[in-house]
C-alpha cells in the first residue's frame, strides 16, 4: 500500500532534517519531495499563492504515488497556498496520509536555524516575515510536533506508525 508522510511548519523547525532521516530509515523506493528544493533549486522561483512550484509538486506527488512505496512531502507549505496539493494528496492516498505540523515557538525556530549550514543566507527579519502561527491545514488531519520532542524520537515514532 502506498503511504504519504507530510511534514509542515515554519522555517527552521526541523522538517528537512527529519524528512531526510526518514527517507534514509525507510530506504529504497522512498521518494522525498522538498518544497525548498523544487522552488529554490529546480525552478528558482519565489513562494506565493500561485507559485510555479505548485504544479510541479503536484506532478511529483502523482509520480511518487505511482512509483514509490512511501512519499515524504516536506516544506513550509502554507495551508491556504498549498491547499490544492493537500486536496490531491487526499484523492491519491486517502487514509494513508501521515501528516505532521511542527508547532514550535518562533524563538526555537530561530535558534535551530542558527545551527544550519545555510544560516548566513537569511536571518531573523526574514524568518519573522515568513512566520505563521499555528497554520494548520483544514484538509489534513495533522499531528502537532512540539519543541519538547527530539529528532530521533520523532523519526522513530513516525517510522513505526507508518511501517505498521
Amino acid at each position: 500500500m502506498r503511504k504519504l508522510i507530510i511534514l509542515r511548519g515554519n522555517s527552521g523547525s526541523g522538517k528537512s532534517t527529519i524528512a531526510k532521516k526518514l527517507q534514509n530509515r525507510f530506504g529504497a523506493n522512498t521518494m522525498l519531495i522538498s518544497q525548498d528544493v523544487i522552488r529554490r533549486d529546480v525552478l528558482k522561483v519565489k513562494d506565493g499563492k500561485n507559485t510555479p512550484a505548485l504544479p510541479l509538486m503536484k506532478e511529483l506527488l502523482i509520480y511518487g504515488h505511482n512509483h514509490s512505496n512511501i512519499v515524504i512531502l516536506e516544506g513550509i507549505m502554507y495551508a491556504d497556498w498549498y491547499k490544492p496539493l493537500f486536496d490531491l494528496s487526499v484523492q491519491l492516498y486517502g487514509s494513508e496520509i501521515y501528516a505532521y505540523y511542527f508547532d514550535l515557538p518562533f524563538e526555537e525556530t530561530l535558534k535551530r536555524h542558527q545551527t544550519k549550514p545555510n544560516c548566513h543566507e537569511f536571518g531573523e527579519e526574514a524568518m519573522r516575515g515568513w512566520w505563521r502561527e499555528k497554520d494548520f491545514s483544514d484538509v489534513l488531519n495533522e499531528v502537532s510536533i512540539t519543541s519538547e520532542r527530539n529528532i530521533d524520537d520523532i523519526v522513530e515514532d513516525i517510522y513505526n506508525l507508518v511501517l505498521f
